[in-house]
């Protein structure tokens, strides 16, 4: 066969190959044209979604937003309430403890209270072993018969908060009874505890 002829098919066979070359190149090419836009698209939806649930949830929080800034009032309320009330003793019942404690024939004719505050700590005793204290009553008691006030101290310790106690003066007014002027010290003992939460208690 002559040269030439071997040649030409040569060429037109290395031109098929190119060309089968070049189809699969641009199917190459397309394929993965194809499967980056499929991605692109597929993160776009994605992303699309999520923002579309983003707004969803802000919008939401908008809805509750009046909640929670009500709900905020409420706690920060209940927790000044808290403080305010940390030093609440009720004098009341507690004088009507020391009252049940003190023979039933004397009287308390004056009562006076010295309480610590939320804000300012109590003056604490600067003698040694003199108890700790968060309030200071002072009674004036009159006794028809001359007072056993060791045994009413003694008595008195069961009360709740009671860290000390101390008979200032005993006198006997004219018509022979007598005036006991009496300083009890309190102890944190006695708090009410009155709006304290589950926790905290």
């Amino acid at each position: 066969m002559p040269p030439e002829v071997t040649a030409v098919r040569k060429a037109r066979a290395a031109r098929r190959l190119l060309g089968l070359v070049v189809v699969g190149v641009i199917v190459v090419v397309g394929a993965s044209s194809g499967a980056a836009a499929w991605q692109a698209a597929q993160a776009q939806a994605a992303l699309a979604a999520a923002q579309a649930r983003t707004t969803d949830l802000l919008q939401e929080q908008l809805k509750y937003a009046e909640v929670r800034t009500v709900q905020e009032e409420v706690n920060r309320t209940l927790a000044a309430r808290q403080v305010g009330a940390s030093t609440e003793v009720d004098w009341k019942a507690y004088l009507q403890g020391i009252r049940r404690v003190l023979p039933p024939d004397v009287t308390i004719d004056t009562v006076a209270v010295d309480a610590a505050s939320p804000l300012e700590a109590y003056a604490q005793p600067t003698a040694p072993l003199q108890a700790q204290r968060v309030a200071t009553l002072t009674l004036t008691i009159t006794s028809p018969n001359l007072p056993t006030v060791p045994e009413w101290l003694e008595g008195l310790k069961t009360l709740p908060g009671y860290a000390d106690g101390t008979p200032n003066a005993i006198t006997q007014d004219d018509n022979g009874s007598y005036t006991v002027n009496l300083t009890l010290h309190i102890n944190d003992g006695a708090y009410s505890h009155r709006f304290d939460t589950q926790e905290g208690k």
